[in-house]
């Protein structure tokens, strides 16, 4: 069997290239290793109730991400962020302290001190880093901001995006436009100014989602890719050839690829192109992913005291918690529960606690209801319960992690047609998979390309 392009992987990375690459013009051949595609993006229906077993929003602040939904006709099923979301919540003392949703919300509310806001303004007089190394998100947070805004705000935030540690991520490859304000205009809340000024766009979101969960976005994919994706499908092995590439699928027989994108998890994609390619296997192998566990709560509403009017909460590590942060999943979305209920989500384990992220669902299940219990006063037995456990959870992207793209990146070059993607790379958010995926997806046409100009002018 022959293709243009063997797609390692069939969640949303994988199946975004393989529908790009499609729309060119190419055949493309999705294997996957799981029975059904979509990777992390699994929305599981209990009765009445919806649970994202993953992510749950897509950026509408990212192109990509309305356009595919367009695209695919997928815009008279989309959720608009609910009317009930007004506050953001953290933790605060064993409270939830509600903070305004707009820009100034942290310097109106009183969750920081007022010295820690009129140190944030202190960045408009500070001096820049006159070195360009990289440097922890907590440290450049600190350094412009305050030893507080880092711990209280930037620690919490990293952890409910990235499940890890400010004080452990780089700043350059979570946060590198805050680190171009710096070095263009010397501080970055004056970059901001300008910025908003020059009518220039700033790092934000607009969520939405569809009826029906995120996991409409790669059922829709699978569906238009039809017969391409194959699931059940295990690459023992990939081999480079005169003309491309020869993968090994086991008792499944084997495949011949012009070109070959891996859209694998970092640690799988480190395995298999070891062999072909050291330099880039070594780099996906030193990145680390620390388990995660998602726990789904349906509760009777009048079993909880909390309003639920934000997205959820995060918490802090100085908080102490057991879990990282929370979801209000039915205050974000519609139809996420029955009439007369709420749907909650609690993330535990990551970087933080990553022993916590392994315990049975049982013990799960009790330390999301106690952490309920005490900060949005969530009583009684919930009507629904689960628990999904992701022994391998979010990439951590550490000191040296844009080296590490970089080599990953340029994996081409030293193997022509072969080709590296996924949420390691720019972020692990369902609209930035998308947006790599673009890149990956024209960078594999393009090689397809260069290959049939040689091979025509070589048969002219």
């Amino acid at each position: 069997m022959t293709t243009d392009v063997a797609v390692i992987g069939g969640g949303v990375s994988g199946l975004a290239v393989a529908y790009d690459l499609t729309c060119r013009g190419h055949k493309v051949t999705v294997l996957e290793r799981q029975e059904h595609a979509g990777g992390s993006a699994f929305t599981e229906h209990l009765g009445d109730f919806l649970m994202e077993r993953g992510p749950s929003t897509m950026n509408a602040h990212v192109p990509v991400a309305e356009q595919i939904s367009s695209e695919l006709g997928l815009d008279t099923e989309r959720c608009e962020l609910g009317d009930g979301v007004r506050r953001r919540y953290l933790v605060s003392g064993g409270n939830l302290a509600a903070i305004p949703m707009g820009p100034l919300g942290f310097l109106t509310s009183n969750y920081l001190s007022r010295l820690a806001k009129l140190r944030i303004l202190a960045d408009l007089f500070l001096p820049q880093r006159s070195d360009c190394k990289d440097e922890t998100v907590m440290d450049f947070c600190s350094r412009r901001f305050g030893k507080e805004f880092g711990e209280r705000i930037i620690d919490p935030m990293v952890a409910g995006i990235y499940g890890g540690r400010a004080s452990e991520m780089s700043v350059l490859a979570i946060f590198p436009k805050l680190v171009a304000l710096e070095k263009k205009y010397g501080s970055v809340v004056l970059g901001m100014m300008h910025r908003r000024r020059e009518g220039g766009k700033m790092p934000g979101s607009r969520l939405f989602s569809w009826r029906n969960g995120i996991a409409t976005l790669p059922r829709t994919l699978a569906q238009h890719l039809g017969n391409a994706v194959r699931t059940g499908i295990t690459v023992r092995r990939i081999s480079p050839c005169i003309d491309g590439f020869n993968i090994d699928l086991g008792s499944q027989g084997r495949l011949h690829a012009k070109s070959v994108v891996v859209a694998t998890q970092a640690h799988v994609a480190a395995q298999l192109i070891a062999e072909i390619d050291p330099q880039a296997g070594a780099a996906a192998q030193r990145i680390h992913a620390p388990p995660l566990a998602v726990v789904f709560l349906g509760i009777p509403r009048r079993n909880v005291a909390h309003p639920l009017d934000g997205l959820g909460f995060l918490t802090s590590e100085a908080e102490n918690r057991g879990i990282l942060g929370a979801q209000f999943c039915s205050t974000m979305f519609a139809g996420r529960a029955p009439e007369g209920h709420v749907a909650v989500s609690a993330y535990i384990g990551g970087t933080r606690a990553p022993h916590l992220a392994r315990l049975p669902a049982s013990d799960l299940i009790d330390l999301a209801r106690l952490e309920f219990r005490d900060l949005i006063g969530a009583a009684g037995d919930p009507t629904v319960a689960r628990v999904h456990h992701w022994p391998v959870g979010l990439p951590q992207y550490g000191i040296g992690h844009k080296k590490i793209t970089e080599e990953l990146e340029t994996t081409d070059r030293r193997v022509k047609g072969l080709f590296l993607t996924g949420n390691y790379f720019a972020g692990p958010s369902v609209a930035t998979c998308l947006s790599v995926a673009r890149e990956t997806a024209l960078a594999a046409h393009n090689h397809l390309e260069n290959a049939r100009g040689i091979q025509t002018r070589g048969v002219a």
